[in-house]
């Protein structure tokens, strides 16, 4: 009886309220990076939340896959990731103090997220069912991914610079991990529609968090002329990146579906769940260049209309940020497809040719000079006919699933 509370999903399994509900929980997490990073900016700053960022991308990573296994709204599977939820929460809530001198939040972090691990693990072998080649792919992973806590565990005792390098190398294990299982197993993919979903999701929520940062930014300061205009801009920006990455979305998708078997799944598991990762980091950098900039003109004088210069850090992120996604963007493409132009590669470096201008240039206009380079790419793509055939990307699931 109990068995029969895991439902497996059908390759018609589109993505359920309860995953979207998952979902808020990583927004959350999303902003207290963004938050630990504009505390103190600094290149070091920015390395720690990308690790932390790597920790949250693999626990939404792995209930992904676990949802498009089995669904997430039943049973078994609901109260695990339930439970998982509440991991990731406690994780999220603990980030701005990960890294300093007291092992508490550091080690609350490191268990939360190994409990969130290990019921993953659990459901998805629970979800296997007689799928002999997922149960070979489950146990490689288990193995190797196991080896990953050990420094995890042991850089949140020892803190310091200890911490930075055990957690690296945690990382690179983890990593090592997935990989090789894939290369010697490999993971199913059962519904293309309920993938590409969950990843187009997870882009949009990352891009949300842009917006979010704008209001963060303000803090308690006085509301602006200057600071209208700069949160319109960074409207205007996320409106242009949506766009980009959403102009070949659906042959991206289209491309996956038709790939048989096992090179559906690899094609899944580098494009989508490797990515991705690029487009997530890209824009969570991008959140906070714009926290600093509206950050400056909120509490500078107010006949400072155009706010100070950034420092090299938040113009790292602002215009790094933005070439992150671009290149990220390119390389989704250049897997998914198999052919990109040159051109999608070229505009991430011009992203990042930007950034000596906006370091010397005042924040609002540094932001201007970003949005009108990104205005501008979107307008040449559409002029030379890239977004031809370019629907939303969670157009692609109602799509007729029959043969080419």
């Amino acid at each position: 009886m109990f068995r029969t509370r895991l439902v497996v999903t059908e390759e018609s399994h589109r993505t359920t309220m309860y995953e979207l509900f998952f979902d808020l929980v990583f927004v959350f997490a999303l902003i207290r990076i963004t938050e630990y990073m504009s505390a103190e900016a600094s290149p070091q700053t920015l390395l720690k939340g990308l690790i932390v960022l790597l920790l949250l991308w693999i626990s939404w990573l792995i209930y992904s896959w676990l949802g498009n296994q089995a669904r997430a709204d039943v049973g078994l599977v609901r109260a695990g990731t339930t439970v998982a939820m509440a991991g990731v929460f406690l994780a999220a809530l603990v980030i701005p103090e990960a890294w300093g001198s007291a092992p508490g939040p550091r080690l609350i972090l490191v268990l939360s997220y190994v409990v969130v691990r290990v019921i993953h693990l659990t459901l998805y072998h629970r979800a296997a069912g007689e799928d002999r080649r997922l149960h070979r792919t489950i146990r490689i992973y288990s193995l190797i991914t196991g080896l990953s806590w050990i420094p995890l565990t042991l850089g949140a005792v020892l803190g310091g610079s200890a911490q930075l390098l055990l957690w690296m190398a945690a990382l690179a294990v983890d990593f090592s991990g997935g990989l090789v299982a894939s290369l010697l197993s490999g993971w199913p993919l059962r519904s293309p529609g309920h993938f590409l979903e969950r990843h187009s999701l997870v882009v949009i929520i990352a891009l949300g968090e842009t917006l979010i940062s704008v209001g963060a930014g303000i803090g308690s300061g006085m509301i602006r002329g200057p600071i209208l205009l700069a949160a319109l801009l960074t409207l205007v920006i996320t409106v242009c990146l949506y766009r980009l990455y959403r102009v070949n979305a659906v042959a991206a998708g289209e491309a996956l579906m038709k790939e048989p078997g096992p090179r559906r799944d690899r094609l899944a598991a580098d494009a989508y769940s490797g990515g991705h990762f690029p487009l997530v980091a890209g824009t969570i950098y991008l959140a906070l260049g714009v926290h600093e900039v509206i950050a400056t003109l909120a509490h500078d004088e107010p006949g400072n209309l155009a706010g100070s210069r950034l420092e090299w850090t938040s113009a790292v992120a602002l215009f790094g940020g933005v070439a992150l996604f671009l290149a990220g963007r390119a390389a989704f493409l250049s897997r998914s497809l198999r052919s990109v132009t040159p051109a999608r590669f070229l505009a991430a470096a011009a992203a990042l040719a930007l950034l000596p201008a906006g370091r010397f240039l005042p924040g609002l206009v540094a932001l201007g000079l970003l949005t009108a380079f990104l205005v501008i790419l979107v307008g040449y793509e559409r002029a030379v006919g890239s977004g031809a055939g370019s629907a939303a990307p969670g157009e692609i699931a109602m799509r007729p699933q029959g043969p080419p």
